[in-house]
């Protein structure tokens, strides 16, 4: 698992092509009938905005990292396992990383608050004015992208908190749970 992770870490394309073939499976499992061609189409399109935030952070990262996308999967390798670098500039680029991230999470709560309304509500538009079919569907979905959302953000919150502690004493962090 960990050699995907690096190699989606520093190929954003994969992440890119593996994000739009899971949303095109998704629409067309939910919407059967459609045309494969224009659901691609449509979602490729709309994913443009996505893709541009997903760019502007990677930059800022990098940057901070030392300026590629190698050094930002380094990082995120040492952060997952709750490695303090021993390096000062190693640890400036950690810290640089870490305070970034951090800033980015500071409105995790009310992001996670308005993504369950947001797909509650779907969810209930489609079960009056959907098919059982798609109720269940999107009524799964919400459960299980809410419900993991919130649980990740948890989880990298908790490892960003200790490895910011873990920076500011100098000592090892513990391993991440």
């Amino acid at each position: 698992m960990n050699g995907v992770r690096l190699f989606l870490a520093r190929h954003l394309w994969a992440q890119m092509a593996l994000s739009l073939a899971v949303a095109v499976g998704l629409i067309l499992l939910l919407f059967p009938g459609q045309s494969v061609v224009s659901v691609v189409l449509r979602t490729a399109l709309t994913s443009v905005g996505a893709v541009a935030v997903v760019l502007g952070r990677r930059r800022r990262e990098q940057r901070a990292a030392g300026g590629s996308a190698e050094a930002v999967a380094e990082l995120d390798a040492g952060l997952r396992r709750g490695e303090v670098p021993s390096a000062p500039e190693e640890r400036e680029a950690m810290r640089e990383l870490v305070t970034q991230r951090l800033h980015r999470m500071r409105h995790r709560v009310g992001a996670l608050v308005v993504l369950a309304v947001l797909f509650g509500g779907v969810t209930l538009l489609m079960a009056l004015t959907g098919t059982v079919r798609q109720a269940v569907g999107f009524a799964v979905l919400t459960v299980g992208f809410v419900g993991w959302n919130t649980y990740h953000s948890n989880r990298v919150h908790r490892r960003l908190r200790t490895m910011e502690a873990a920076l500011r004493a100098g000592e090892p962090a513990p391993a991440p749970r």
